[in-house]
């Protein structure tokens, strides 16, 4: 599957000097978090205002006020819909969010609220997909998302119980192909999940991916926002505690040659 157009390339990125690297290097859109070893938490008001005043690219901030699951409670949904609107207000041009319910399903009520609150952004449904998943099947979780108003799901196509170890999507193509055809364009597929340079052609080529997302990260822990942060899996108790308490890691730093590597592979 040789695809004809030129892929779109986002750089996940959780310091200034990452979001300008990734703009030297001709990535056309940005996510934006910090602590990526942990999948990434919503940034603070500055570093977006930093960002933001920095770069001209598109800019996709992360909404998820804690490590951990995805089941928020009304106190942590409502925190992400404030995290939503200072995003808007500093500037972004979309956000990423997510949330299940206890059974690992899409909750589409909640994700709903957050897409209205979002509007007119561009809004992602991170790899919690990945989750929903395995709790209902790729169809069902596919359509779920679409009903929540989501402009494009994050995946690397492989379906999963819990968030343990790095994944690629390179694991994942034959899902990734069936998701792309089945979402006939009525929402995008942003592949993501350990690609890298040296297989990033390969995987556009054979799932016919419109759009690519990478950290650049040679950690393990840190293959993408959500992914592979450690043991993060469907739970049946809400973690509210954890939004004070969360502490951030310090920033990774892509270069502008790595990036400028990878958009090349991709678009080769």
């Amino acid at each position: 599957m040789t695809p004809t157009h030129k892929t779109l390339v986002e750089i996940c990125v959780d310091s200034l000097a990452s979001a300008i690297a990734a703009e030297r290097g001709g990535a056309d859109r940005i996510e934006l978090c910090i602590d990526l070893d942990e999948g990434g938490i919503t940034p603070n008001s500055q570093l977006i205002r930093d960002v933001r005043a920095a770069v001209k690219i598109k800019l996709q901030v992360l909404i998820r006020p804690r490590a951990g699951n995805f089941t928020y409670s009304n106190e942590e949904l409502s925190t992400m819909a404030a995290q939503i609107a200072q995003a808007k207000s500093l500037g972004a041009d979309g956000v990423a969010i997510g949330v299940l319910h206890r059974d690992g399903s899409v909750d589409i009520a909640a994700t709903t609220n957050l897409v209205e609150t979002a509007k007119p952004l561009d809004v992602t449904f991170h790899r919690a997909f990945e989750l929903a998943c395995a709790a209902s099947g790729d169809s069902q979780a596919l359509e779920d998302v679409i009903a929540t108003g989501c402009n494009r799901i994050l995946t690397s196509g492989v379906a999963r119980a819990k968030f343990e170890g790095s994944v690629s999507a390179l694991n994942g193509v034959a899902s990734l192909r069936a998701l792309i055809a089945t979402a006939h364009n009525r929402i995008a597929i942003l592949a993501g999940g350990g690609i890298r340079e040296h297989n990033v052609r390969e995987i556009v080529k054979r799932t016919g991916a419109r759009e690519v997302h990478s950290s650049l990260n040679p950690s393990a822990a840190a293959e993408s926002t959500i992914a592979d942060a450690p043991s993060v899996a469907v739970s049946h108790a809400s973690s509210s505690h954890h939004v004070a308490t969360q502490v951030a890691d310090p920033p990774s730093v892509v270069q502008a040659f790595q990036v400028r590597s990878f958009v090349s592979a991709a678009r080769l």
